[in-house]
C-alpha cells in the first residue's frame, strides 16, 4: 500500500514465545527476563523492570513518584486497572497557594508540587493481586544495579546531565543522584548504595516500611524543609485505588486505558473521532491531509480533557457521553478538512449515553500481559531528595488547576491531572490480548498512543516499524498548540501543514525527545507468538526469552 513508499522502518521486530520485555534500558529489560526466568509472570516483571529503572533511569522515575498499570489476565480475558498516584497534602489548599503568589500555577521546584508518592504502593497492589513471587525477589535485581553500579547509557547520561543543570544540588539532597557534584558520563559507573538500602527496607518489611517511620519521617522532613506542608499522616494514609479502565473499539480492536485523573481519555476520544472517518481516502500515513485529520482531532480530544479530567472522587467526569460514538461524530463534524482549528472548544457531551516518564510492557508465557508507567512528572521532579534515601520527589501538582471551581482545581487529598498513561488492547471478536503498548514523554503520551494504534490497526506496520515512524506533538497539550513534526515527514507534507494554518515547527536530531519514547508487545491469539518493539528515541530494547 502507499504507506511502503513513505515510510520503511530499518529494524526488524523481536520475537519469542515465553516471555517479553520492552523497556528504555537495556538492565531494566534484563532485570524483567530475569524474573520471567525465575517463574514470574508479567505482573511481576513489570515491578522489577520499573524498579531497575528508577535506578537506570532516577531523572525520570523512581520511588518518588507514581505509577499506573493496566493488566491482562490470560485465565479471565479480563484487563484491570492499577491507579498508583497519590493525593495533595491535607494542608495544601487552593487558598493558601494563591496567598503566598503562585497565581499561574506551582513552580516545579516548588515543596507544594509534591504529592504523596504512589509508586511504592502501586508496585505492592499489583503483585498481591495478580504477581507469582515476593517482593524481594522482584526487587533483587534492582537492588543489585544500585549497589554494584552500572555502566550509564549514552542518551540517558545526555538527558540526565541536562536534568541536573539548576534542578540538583547538595542543600536539596542531590548529591545522591550525582558523581562528585556532576551528572554521570556515557559509560561510568553510577553507583547508588542509599537507593538500595531503601529498596532493601521496603522488600523486607513491605509498602508499609515506606508510607510509615523513618523513610516517611525523611520524606516529611525535605519537602517542609523547602516549603512543603506534607505530614506524616498524608503519607500513612496513602493508598492506590483498582479501576475499571475505560475503552474504545477501533478496526475490531478494543483500545483500554485507566481512567481519571489520567489523561487516557484524550487519547480515546481521539481514536474515537478518527474512527468516523475515512482514513483510507485521505492518502498515507504521512500525507498533509491524514496528518491534518490527526492532528485536528487530538486538538478536540484535549480541549476536553483539559475540561474534564480531574479525580474523579472530586468531580463528576461525564465519561460515557465523553466516549459514546454520537459525541465522537459530532466532534468529527468541527473538523475542516482544509484548514486547522486551534481554537476548538470543549465539547458538552449527551449524559447517560452507555456505560519525564518510563513506559515499559511485560508478556509472560501464560498470556498474560502487563502495560506500565512510572514517573517524576519534570526531570527529578522538584529536585528535593530527601536525606539518605536515593531518590528525588515528584511535582506531580503541577497538574492542579488554580483556577476557583475548575473541575481539576487543587483541593486537600485531591489527585491531580496527571500526564502519564499507560495502554492495553483486546481483540473484540474474542477478547483476547492484542497488544501492551505506550509511549512516554508528557503530553506526547496520548498523541503517541493514537499514532501508534493507527500505525498497527489503520496501516498494518509491526510493532517497530509503528515505534520507528515520524511522529507530530501538539505543543504542552493545548488545542492551540504549535504543531513539532519529526524529520523524516515529507517536506511536501509540512508545507502543507503549514498552508492549511498549522504553527508546524521541525525538529530533528535529540531534539526528537520530544515524541515521546515508546514500546510495543504484540501477542498472536492463534499461536502465542510475542512480537515486540522499542523506540529508537531513547537507549532500550525489547528482549524476549
Amino acid at each position: 500500500m502507499g504507506e511502503t513508499l513513505e515510510f520503511r522502518s530499518r529494524r526488524s521486530p523481536v520475537y519469542s514465545s515465553r516471555g517479553m520485555v520492552a523497556a528504555s534500558q537495556p538492565l531494566a529489560v534484563q532485570a524483567g527476563l530475569s524474573i520471567l526466568g525465575q517463574g514470574g509472570n508479567a505482573a511481576d516483571a513489570a515491578v522489577a523492570v520499573a524498579a531497575a529503572l528508577g535506578v537506570t533511569e532516577a531523572f525520570s522515575t523512581g520511588l518518588g513518584g507514581d505509577c499506573f498499570a493496566l493488566f491482562y489476565e490470560a485465565r479471565s480475558r479480563c484487563v484491570t486497572a492499577l491507579n498508583g498516584s497519590g493525593r495533595a497534602p491535607a494542608a495544601l489548599t487552593l487558598e493558601r497557594v494563591l496567598q503566598e503568589g503562585f497565581k499561574d500555577g506551582i513552580p516545579g521546584n516548588h515543596a507544594h508540587g509534591i504529592t504523596v508518592p504512589g509508586a511504592c504502593a502501586g508496585w505492592f497492589d499489583l503483585i498481591e493481586r495478580h504477581g507469582a513471587l515476593d517482593m524481594a525477589q522482584i526487587l533483587a535485581p534492582a537492588i543489585h544495579l544500585a549497589d554494584e553500579g552500572f555502566p550509564v547509557a549514552p542518551l540517558t547520561a545526555r538527558f540526565w546531565g541536562q536534568a541536573a543543570q539548576g534542578k540538583l544540588d547538595e542543600r536539596r539532597g542531590g548529591g545522591q543522584l550525582l558523581i562528585n557534584g556532576r551528572a554521570p558520563r556515557p559509560g561510568e559507573m553510577m553507583r547508588m548504595p542509599s537507593l538500595a538500602s531503601t529498596m532493601r527496607s521496603i522488600a523486607e518489611a513491605g509498602k508499609r516500611a515506606f508510607y510509615e517511620g523513618p523513610i516517611a519521617e525523611r520524606i516529611v522532613a525535605a519537602a517542609r524543609a523547602f516549603g512543603g506542608v506534607m505530614t506524616e499522616e498524608d503519607l500513612a494514609e496513602h493508598v492506590s485505588t483498582w479501576e475499571k479502565p475505560i475503552s474504545v473499539v477501533c478496526r475490531e480492536v478494543r483500545v483500554h486505558e485507566c481512567p481519571p485523573n489520567g489523561q487516557g481519555l484524550a487519547a480515546l476520544i481521539a481514536l474515537n473521532i478518527l474512527s468516523r472517518l475515512d482514513l483510507s481516502s485521505l492518502g498515507g500515513a504521512l500525507s498533509a491531509p491524514r496528518l491534518h485529520h490527526a492532528v485536528e482531532a487530538m486538538r478536540l480530544a484535549f480541549a476536553d480533557a483539559r475540561r474534564y479530567v480531574a479525580d474523579p472522587a472530586f468531580a463528576e467526569i461525564p465519561l460515557s457521553g465523553l466516549l459514546s460514538p454520537e459525541y465522537a461524530a459530532e466532534r468529527a463534524k468541527r473538523i475542516d478538512p482544509r484548514r486547522a482549528n486551534p481554537d476548538q472548544p470543549y465539547g458538552i457531551p449527551p449524559r447517560g449515553a452507555g456505560g519525564d516518564t518510563v513506559y515499559f510492557t511485560t508478556a509472560d508465557g501464560q498470556g498474560n500481559v502487563c502495560s506500565f508507567v512510572n514517573s517524576l512528572s519534570h526531570p527529578f521532579g522538584t529536585g528535593i531528595a530527601p536525606d539518605g534515601l536515593g531518590f528525588a520527589l515528584q511535582n506531580r501538582g503541577q497538574g492542579f488547576s488554580l483556577e476557583p471551581g475548575h473541575p481539576n482545581a487543587l483541593e486537600p487529598r485531591k489527585r491531580p491531572y496527571h500526564t502519564i498513561i499507560a495502554g492495553m488492547a483486546t481483540r473484540e471478536s474474542d477478547g483476547s490480548a492484542y497488544a501492551g503498548f505506550g509511549c512516554m514523554g508528557g503530553f506526547m503520551q496520548p498523541q503517541g498512543h493514537v499514532q501508534l494504534i493507527l500505525g498497527l490497526l489503520e496501516d498494518g506496520l509491526d510493532p517497530q516499524a509503528a515505534l520507528d515512524r515520524p511522529r507530530f506533538c501538539l505543543a504542552e497539550g493545548e488545542a492551540r498548540g504549535d504543531l513539532a513534526l519529526e524529520e523524516g515527514i515529507p517536506v511536501s507534507a509540512m508545507a502543507g501543514l503549514a498552508e492549511m494554518g498549522h504553527r508546524v515547527r521541525l525538529v530533528s536530531g535529540l531534539g526528537r525527545r520530544v515524541f515521546g519514547r515508546g514500546q510495543i508487545i504484540l501477542r498472536d491469539s492463534s499461536n502465542g507468538v510475542l512480537c515486540g518493539g522499542s523506540d529508537p528515541r531513547a537507549d532500550g530494547c525489547v528482549a524476549g526469552i
